[in-house]
């Protein structure tokens, strides 16, 4: 099993920057698909990125693509998602997420089995 912590959320204006880190503790972080949702108020739970076990590839959700940048190391057991360009439409609960036997391109939430706790953002217009 992997236990899953959120960090790194805040108040942010639009169009600025924040960094959410993943700090993974139990089994060898590699052997995890990983990825970051979000959820916003009253809406479902949405797909944000997601990264191989190595970290070689890399997939986002089209309202993202360009301005997020997911990342992982493997030995220092963390992820990140780099959030640049911040639009008021980005605030939400973000979470991360790991499962052993997913595609690298999982984007259905019910397809993660480990799930972090969530960390706040919020971007102010």
């Amino acid at each position: 099993q992997v236990q899953l912590v959120e960090s790194g959320g805040g108040l942010v204006q639009a169009g600025g920057s924040l960094r959410l880190s993943c700090t993974a503790s139990g089994r060898t972080l590699s052997a995890y698909v990983m990825a970051w949702f979000r959820q916003a108020p009253g809406k479902e739970r949405e797909f944000v990125a997601a990264i191989s076990r190595s970290g070689g590839s890399t997939v986002y959700a089209d309202s993202v693509k360009g301005r997020f940048t997911i990342s992982r190391d493997n030995a220092k057991k963390t992820m990140d998602l780099q959030m640049g360009s911040l639009k008021p439409e980005d605030t939400a609960v973000y979470y991360c997420a790991a499962d052993l036997f997913s595609r690298w391109t999982e984007r259905i939430t019910d397809n993660y089995g480990y799930w972090g706790q969530g960390t706040q953002v919020t971007v102010s217009s």
